[in-house]
Order: C-alpha cells, then structure tokens, then sequence
C-alpha cells in the first residue's frame, strides 16, 4: 500500500472534521441539495469528457495504482534481473522455470525468455502490454483530473442556484436558511472532492505512471540483453544508467 496516500487522506479528513468539531456539528454541514449538485453535476461532466470504455478502465485502475506500490523499484528489479542472467547464463532457458519472480511484469518476460521466444516477439509483446497499461492509467489520471476541476465549478454553480432561491424568496424567512445551506455547502463539497480527492489522486496517478516507465522499460531491456545472450555484469551495467545519480553511486559502492 502507498503509506504517503493514506495519511494525505487521513490528514485531510482529521483537519476537516476538527474544524467542524470545533464550531459546531456534521449535522449543519449535511445538505443533500449540494450533493445532487456536485455528485450529479462532476458525473454529467465527466460522462460528456470521455467515452464509457475510458471511463470503464481508467477510473478502477486509477483508484486502485493510488494506493498501491509497486512491490520491487528499479534498484531492486536491476538486483532480480541480474540474478535471474545468472541463471539462465549457466542453466539456459529450462532452468528459468525454477525462477521465483515477485514483479507481475518481469515473471511475464523472464517466461516468454523460457519458453524460447525470439526477441522480436518479446520486444513486441512487452511492449504492447506495457503500453496498454500506461494508457489504462492515463485514462485513470485524466479522468480523476477532469472530476478535480469541474467540482469546483459545480460548486459554484450549486451556490449560484442557492442564491437564487434565497433571493427569489426574501418575503420567506423560513426558506432564507436552507437555500443559504445550498449556496455555502455546494462550495464546500466542491473544494474538498476536488483539492482533497482527485486533484490529489490524478497528481499521484502522474507519478505512478513515470515510475512505471522506467520499471518496464528497464525490464524490457534487460530480458532483450539476456536473449541476445550479454553476460550479467553488462546487463547490470545497462540497466544502471535507468537509475538517478545519487542511486547510481549506491549501487556501484554495494557492488
């Protein structure tokens, strides 16, 4: 699980019901009205945004690569790359089939590597499947951005209908109270939904999608390099230069 994306929601859901806490109770910040109006109003806008298959992929793999980690980061998949040469340098390609493999991605290739693919096959596939995914979760971090900017602007739009009401209905003081609830509460249901949840959610979307760039990029490399037969320090070698300066120098000074 992403530990920073739990607690960004945990801290901003404590601060929100610690100031309601401290100046009254949820009861006066429940309004069903301005949920119709935001709930309703990011729906509509989101459905005329994109198609229903978009929609179908991108916003389930958006919510779930928010709060999921990759199990193995680039370092680690250079360390499971390079033993994984090893093997198959000294054992060839049946010894492969002992193989465990954690990374969902790299236990797809090192398996097309087993079963004796040429590499044109495997360059193709890999990246065929890796580029389906990147556009799954681009889908899912525009979709989620699209939601972030238009709840606002039904926020806007709920409080501009409140107002209305309100006005339209001055010689009723009774009415003045809950259209004011309307007007205020649109606002803020729009302003948490979009600067609490998806701006958020879409921002890390962003960053999920470049970390995975360069975790299947460096996996297709190195299964390219051991089926053209390189040794594992070469492979190793190549697949360091994926890695950031500072990362670069740990890796040497471990090796």
């Amino acid at each position: 699980m992403d530990l920073a994306t739990i607690l960004g929601f945990v801290a901003g859901i404590v601060t929100v019901v610690s100031l309601i806490l401290m100046g009254g109770n949820f009861g006066m910040f429940y309004d069903v009205h301005a949920l119709i109006v935001i709930g309703g109003g990011c729906t509509a806008g989101t459905l005329i945004r994109f198609p229903l298959s978009a929609m179908k992929h991108g916003f389930p793999i958006g919510l779930k690569y928010a709060f999921k980690m990759r199990t193995r980061g680039p370092r680690q998949l250079i360390e499971d790359i390079t033993q994984i040469a090893e093997i198959y340098r000294k054992g060839g390609a049946t010894a492969l089939d002992q193989v465990t493999v954690e990374d969902a991605f790299l236990k797809q290739a090192v398996r097309y590597l087993a079963d004796g693919y040429d590499a044109e096959f495997i360059r193709r596939t890999l990246e065929q499947d890796r580029d389906t995914f990147f556009q799954h979760l681009d889908e899912g971090q525009k979709i989620y951005r699209s939601i972030g900017d238009a709840a606002p602007a039904w926020g806007m739009v709920g409080t501009l209908v409140g107002m209305v009401q309100m006005f339209s209905n001055m010689e009723d003081p009774s009415k003045l109270g809950p259209f004011m609830a309307v007007a205020l509460l649109a606002t803020l249901y729009g302003a948490l939904a979009g600067n609490l949840v998806c701006l958020p959610i879409a921002d890390k979307l962003h960053v999920k999608l470049e970390e995975e760039d360069v975790s299947r990029n460096l996996i297709i490399d190195g299964i390219l390099q051991m089926r053209a037969a390189k040794s594992p320090a070469v492979i190793r070698e190549m697949l360091i230069s994926y890695l950031p300066e500072h990362h670069k120098h740990d890796l040497v000074e471990a090796a």
